[in-house]
């Protein structure tokens, strides 16, 4: 059963192969297929939207070399080209017609990708350097052995050789998910820790845009025994919480559950994004991480709880649960959000019942203000916010200017006083 699988696989493979190679060289015919099904994984968006600007080599010499040139010269035909002060001037060599080599004209594409396979493997490393440099812009064009190459270089003795094809590793795998699998397989799982983190950036890019190929690799890196990967791997599960779907739950699920804190604490950093994208999902995975022993986990409950829904009545069990809590910044937070989810009696006696209970002055004063009836026990100010206001009611317009009961000056001083002058009478 198991060679027949593995026959299969085999199978699978090469038929891929001979279809990439059918339909052409371009980046975007290139198709990433799922190792265990064969089946064509999905992508955020299309090839066609890759930064060509990203994938250049470092802006040079090479940019000046006419096309007609760049082929003789990367040959080693010649010991170098001397470019007109028309085309801007200077002194071409063998490394700068190298890294044009993604310039010539299609119908020097079979001839260029030969003389880059050969400066790849060459003896001078400075060529096998600049080889590297070209090979991600010219790997949009044709693609075939340049990234076996590139494994190779990957274990080049130069650090300067190493080091460069670190740097391609990061820009070609996540252009090319499938065709850098193995590299990344074995890359993420090497010693040396200086390669191991470039790997895990190399992953992390390309589970931006092809979230299906990051779940093949976490999915491994979550299971492995060795801490480390476990840890480095769930750092990159928010890259995929948003867009892996249901592969992506459980990923984050599986480590949520890790015996270690770290994991867990890095995997319960997805929980905002799945709040405000899957908060059904989210709603699952808080109402466990609350009884998490980490405090880093219940940091993170508490950021992605506020995002819930708190009209839902598992959301609302939880924040009365997590009134309850033995963690001071989660039991706060719930309390908090009581007022939210509850109103009149009930909202009484649910904080009257935890305040048997609290220990902590602060959240005992918040308590006590919810427990209490202010429209019965409170202040005379209190008591009167919940009292209607009366509706204002004008006096007749008769009575506006009529004089009022009890006074006891006559109709003239009334005058007078009105006026601010002396009566007729009293000039006289």
């Amino acid at each position: 059963m198991l060679a027949s699988l593995v026959r299969a696989k085999k199978t699978l493979h090469s038929r891929r192969v001979a279809v990439c190679a059918g339909r052409g060289n371009m980046a975007r015919d290139y198709v990433a297929h799922n190792p265990r099904t064969g089946k064509a994984i999905s992508r955020r968006g299309p090839v066609a939207d890759v930064d060509i600007r990203g994938m250049l080599p470092v802006d040079g010499m090479w940019m000046r070399i006419p096309v007609h040139e760049i082929l003789p010269l990367a040959r080693g035909a010649s010991d170098g080209l001397q470019i007109p002060r028309s085309q801007g001037g200077g002194f071409a060599r063998r490394v700068d017609a190298l890294h044009a080599l993604h310039r010539v004209m299609q119908s020097q594409i079979e001839d260029a990708h030969g003389v880059l396979l050969d400066a790849l493997d060459d003896d001078e490393s400075d060529n096998r350097v600049a080889a590297l440099g070209v090979l991600p812009a010219f790997a949009l064009k044709r693609h075939d052995g340049l990234l076996q190459c590139l494994s190779d270089r990957l274990l080049d003795e130069d650090p300067r050789v190493e080091k460069a094809a670190r740097d391609c590793l990061l820009k070609v795998a996540p252009v090319f998910p499938s065709g850098c699998e193995e590299i990344l397989r074995r890359e993420l799982r090497d010693q040396q820790q200086d390669r191991r983190a470039n790997a895990f950036e190399a992953l992390r890019r390309t589970a931006a845009g092809w979230p299906e190929a990051g779940c093949l690799h976490l999915d491994e890196l979550i299971r492995e025994e060795d801490r480390d990967l476990r840890r480095r791997g769930s750092k990159i599960l928010r890259t995929i919480a948003s867009n892996a779907g249901a592969t992506g739950w459980d990923l984050i699920g599986w480590s949520l559950e890790d015996e270690d804190a770290i994991v867990r604490r890095n995997a319960s950093n997805t929980l905002i994004t799945l709040a405000n994208n899957e908060p059904a999902i989210a709603t699952i995975f808080i109402e466990g991480a609350m009884l998490d022993e980490d405090d880093g986990v219940r940091k993170s409950v508490i950021r992605a709880l506020k995002k819930l829904d708190m009209q839902n009545p598992r959301v609302n069990k939880m924040v009365i649960d997590g009134a309850r809590s033995r963690d001071y910044n989660l039991r706060k937070a719930c309390i908090e959000h009581l007022s939210i989810i509850m109103s009149g009696g009930a909202l009484r006696d649910a904080a009257s019942e935890l305040l048997k209970q609290e220990t902590r002055s602060d959240l005992q004063k918040k308590l006590r203000a919810l427990s209490r009836d202010v429209e019965m026990e409170g202040t005379e100010d209190e008591k009167n916010r919940f009292l209607a206001p009366l509706e204002r009611v004008d006096p007749p317009s008769d009575e506006i200017d009529a004089p009022r009961s009890g006074d006891s000056y006559t109709k003239g001083e009334h005058d007078k006083q009105q006026s601010g002058r002396p009566h007729s009478e009293d000039r006289a």
